[in-house]
């Protein structure tokens, strides 16, 4: 009887017993998925594997996955914010070297903000969205005045430790002081990404001057300073991380961004597009640039001029304080 035959007559779950591995076809999902090319007697099959979803059907299992986390290593902190490698296992044992080479002991990256706000309670809780249009004039009148506020309550000393080199200064990538402090701006790894997982690469830039909050501050004479930004990124890009070449890496901005200190995404282009590089969420820095460029008007023009669409949350205080007020037609105080 043939191997072929052998294998018929078994189980499915021993296909998987059997199959031999022969290469990574790919990996998405961020890095959660795996698609694997290999044979089963002889005959090329592909197995894909995916992590489950976290178990949370009751406060119980909840506490369970808390307390299983093991083998911490802590890759950073900045005032309020921390950002770890850790292990689901519970195996507390010290990883044999092997282990420890590959970082195959750590299967969690985790994120602690402590203490948190109630913004913070509000951002990362389930919410239905909302999509609203935001004219030059609800801008001017009521959303402004809340970044002011925003930035008056101390939400960017996180960013002025960076930029003043308190704090991170070990995962600066490059500090670039351009032709002069309104050029400079530094590069350092978004605290979503694991730091090792290139197809999933999220880098920020974040600018050294102060006087530009959010991509509606952008004016047409600050062309020739995003060309010359947007090159730099890319030049420290791939010379970081030389299995990159530049066009394999997407470069965007929020809007509305988590904070309003202007910074933009840097991003592998095969990272798959969740939430954060959405219509309505992200902007291209190169479409930002045309749009500038090609705006009447003098040197002054800017994108606070425009009508922008984009999502919100209905627990986001932009919703519950302006836009949905707006909607129902009420009349809000300036």
């Amino acid at each position: 009887m043939s191997d072929s035959q052998d294998t018929d007559k078994l189980a499915p779950e021993a296909l998987i017993t059997k199959f031999q591995v022969s290469k990574l076809l790919k990996q998405d999902q961020n890095g959660r998925r795996i698609a694997l090319l290999g044979t089963i007697d002889n005959k090329q099959g592909i197995l894909t594997a995916e992590r489950a979803a976290f178990a949370t059907e009751s406060l119980a299992v909840l506490q369970a996955f808390h307390a299983a986390i093991s083998r911490i290593n802590n890759l950073g902190d900045n005032d309020i914010y921390r950002w770890y490698l850790a292990s689901s296992s519970g195996n507390t044992n010290d990883p044999t070297p092997a282990e420890a080479a590959a970082n195959r002991h750590q299967d969690l990256k985790l994120n602690l903000i402590w203490p948190c706000t109630a913004q913070h309670i509000k951002k990362y809780s389930d919410q239905q969205l909302r999509m609203v249009t935001e004219t030059a004039e609800i801008y001017r009148t009521h959303v402004r005045p809340y970044m002011q506020a925003k930035r008056e309550e101390g939400r960017l000393n996180w960013v002025f430790n960076i930029l003043e080199g308190r704090t991170e200064q070990e995962d600066v990538i490059m500090r670039d002081e351009g032709h002069g402090p309104e050029d400079g701006f530094l590069m350092l790894p978004d605290l979503n990404w694991d730091r090792k997982s290139m197809g999933s690469l999220h880098l920020l830039a974040l600018v050294q001057r102060r006087d530009i909050w959010s991509l509606r501050d952008l004016k047409k004479s600050f062309v020739p300073w995003l060309k010359y930004l947007r090159d730099r990124v890319l030049e420290a890009t791939v010379s970081m991380y030389p299995g990159l070449e530049e066009d394999q890496i997407k470069l965007y901005v929020h809007y509305q961004p988590t904070y309003y200190h202007f910074h933009i995404h840097v991003v592998n282009v095969m990272l798959e597009a969740g939430a954060t590089q959405a219509t309505g969420k992200a902007f291209g820095l190169e479409n930002l640039i045309s749009q500038l460029e090609t705006m009447s008007g003098d040197e002054d023009a800017s994108l606070a001029d425009v009508d922008l669409t984009y999502f919100l949350g209905e627990a986001s205080e932009l919703w519950t304080e302006i836009f949905e007020p707006l909607k129902q037609g009420k009349q809000l105080t300036r």
